[in-house]
């Protein structure tokens, strides 16, 4: 029987697992790295299936209140002609999509976990573990050592336990990059919408009621390409500039500080089975990282972590509940990897002036992904 659990990892996914565990019953010890929250990034896509996960944790309400609920995002040509749409069907009461600044969803999850009594330690991680065959022995970086019935990796793309337990996976650079930058919301902005270009793509995503923020999707060419400082507004500028919509060009003279982009190589991880061994579990991106293709990434987090506590209350031996939570899991996150990879990879034809494979089909590939989506976990 599980009584106590470790997450390492404090950001959407550990926190979530936190508060989806402690309602469970389960005295849980989370461990960030960080010595304080400095949450990175600018705004999250929520779609509906997150919306329902967080409503397992008794979060829904709150996103969506300091978020902003909008309905099926618009597909853009550059000049602005709308020429489809996308988004996974509304689910009950939870509408397409929501919008969120990231510090503001965690700040929600954080207050949550703090209040369902998760023992947070931050500046702290992993050092060591030694498996037995329902338990684990942990050494932290801070020198303490405690035995857990139950370790979930929740560290991201980079996660240091999983190289602990399973050794050595290195992400993919899949020769894109996203740039991400806070605006403020134009008056007639009242859904999501998406622009596509020659070799570049750019959205603009309600995040609060006065806000908004812009992503760019760009070929960079180059291995994990590095773009100096100096260089990131007027790169980010040429590429908003290639985009003659009236919408588009009314945010160009926001971007001019360069301490607000937020660029990031994007980079996919697909683990191979098992995702545990023993009493250790990786959920999120130390399991599946996703590039944004279809903006699931933290999504499937949130799901892993109602998914593994309610597997947790079914009972069960380590293997009995690794086991189920594994056959609810794996094709759901492989499909979005997937789709969100073949995306990319279309993407990068189409940039660089190549034919699609025969029967390539995006809207058809996107659809079918986001309909998966909206069935229950």
């Amino acid at each position: 029987m599980i009584k106590n659990a470790l997450i390492v990892g404090g950001g959407i996914g550990g926190l979530s697992a936190g508060i989806a565990l402690s309602k469970k019953g389960i005295a849980v010890d989370l461990v960030e790295i960080q010595s304080e929250y400095n949450v990175y990034g600018v705004g999250i896509i929520q779609q509906a299936n997150a919306l329902r996960a967080l409503d397992v944790l008794g979060v829904a309400d709150e996103a969506m209140r300091l978020g902003s609920p909008y309905g099926k995002v618009k597909l853009c040509a550059p000049h602005g002609m709308v020429i489809g749409e996308t988004g996974t069907p509304p689910i009950g009461r939870f509408p397409s999509h929501n919008g969120i600044s990231r510090k503001i969803l965690h700040d929600i999850l954080l207050h949550a976990a703090k209040e369902k009594n998760v023992n947070i330690s931050m500046g702290t991680t992993v050092q060591s573990i030694v498996q037995h065959d329902e338990t684990s022995t942990i050494t932290f970086t801070n020198g303490v050592t405690s035995d857990y019935d139950l370790v979930i990796g929740a560290d991201g793309i980079h996660s240091k336990l999983r190289k602990l337990v399973f050794g050595d996976f290195t992400p993919t650079y899949i020769g894109s990059s996203v740039w991400r930058y806070p605006l403020k919301r134009p008056d007639d902005l009242e859904t999501g919408y998406m622009f596509f270009g020659k070799k570049v793509k750019l959205g603009l995503i309600p995040m609060t009621a006065d806000t908004i923020y812009m992503f760019v999707v760009s070929a960079e060419g180059a291995e994990n390409p590095l773009i100096p400082k100096d260089e990131l507004i007027p790169k980010l500028r040429s590429y908003v500039q290639s985009f003659p919509a009236p919408m588009v060009q009314r945010v160009l003279d926001q971007i001019t500080d360069p301490n607000q982009v937020i660029y990031r190589p994007l980079e996919t991880l697909m683990m191979p089975l098992p995702w545990y061994k023993n009493s250790v579990v990786i959920i999120g991106d130390a399991a599946h990282a996703t590039i944004p293709q279809m903006g699931s990434g933290a999504a499937l987090a949130v799901e892993d972590a109602v998914v593994i506590a309610e597997e947790v209350s079914a009972g069960g031996s380590i293997e009995e509940i690794m086991s189920r939570y594994i056959d609810r899991r794996y094709a759901r996150c492989k499909a979005v990897v997937d789709a969100s990879n073949k995306l990319a990879e279309w993407e990068q034809l189409e940039w660089n002036g190549l034919p699609l494979p025969e029967g390539a089909n995006v809207g058809a590939l996107m659809g079918s992904t986001l309909m998966m989506l909206s069935q229950p976990i």
